[in-house]
């Protein structure tokens, strides 16, 4: 906004407290299961691959990547790239989020659906997420009210997207738990270990939701209650 409106920080609040403990919970067990190492001393570049290669999955490559928390599958190159932290090291949490990432590849060569929807709505939601916001904002001020709800309804993309984001995320890190499992990269304190990081970043994903549900209420709310004192 433009200004501070206190009624605005009575719909964010509960979500932004919610994305800070996120946030932190995330880093804390990050933290904590980057120096223990799991007894196979596999890489999560190594764990990534061999998961991938079980499932007949050859095609997809594994690459080093930038940046902390960079990790992530992109489904248009058939690439999982993987920050160095998590590629090169024999860590309970990078094997974790490596088996998370590899997760994402076998839900896009499964046809998953929620998948395949996020894939989908992208181009709306970056096209929402900029615009949906100033839309609104000067349909509101110029007291537009039709062009205040075309910024809402863009906006809303960047709710549906945060939505179907959770099954998509949720998925791949049981997918996770399951090959860490079954594969043997992980035996019990350390599967525990893996189970508190993956947990740690699905709530990233829940605050994220919350977050944009928030907005998206509170320009409902001024629309509507706007309306009411006409």
């Amino acid at each position: 906004m433009f200004y501070f409106d206190p009624l605005y920080l009575l719909f964010s609040l509960p979500a932004l407290l919610l994305a800070m403990f996120a946030q932190w919970r995330v880093q804390a067990a990050i933290n904590k299961y980057s120096r223990v190492l799991t007894s196979r001393q596999a890489t999560g570049a190594s764990v990534a691959r061999a998961i991938l290669d079980s499932y007949g999955l050859h095609h997809v490559a594994v690459e080093r990547t930038g940046g902390f928390l960079g990790d992530h599958y992109d489904p248009l190159s058939r690439t999982l790239r993987l920050s160095q932290s998590v590629y090169d090291t024999p860590s309970v949490a990078a094997v974790g989020i490596a088996a998370h990432e590899a997760g994402h590849a076998l839900q896009h060569a499964d046809g998953y659906w929620p998948l395949q929807a996020r894939s989908a709505i992208v181009p709306v939601v970056q096209f929402g997420s900029y615009l949906g916001p100033i839309i609104f904002l000067l349909g509101w001020f110029l007291q537009m009210t039709a062009v205040a709800w075309i910024g809402v309804a863009l906006f809303a993309g960047v709710a549906l997207f945060s939505l179907i984001t959770l099954p998509v995320e949720f998925n791949a890190s049981q997918r996770a738990k399951e090959l860490i499992a079954s594969h043997g990269y992980a035996w019990g304190e350390e599967l525990t270990g893996v189970s508190q990081v993956l947990d740690a970043a699905a709530l990233t994903y829940v605050a994220g939701l919350a977050q944009a549900l928030s907005t998206l209420l509170y320009y409902v709310f001024l629309l509507t209650g706007a309306r009411r004192r006409r």
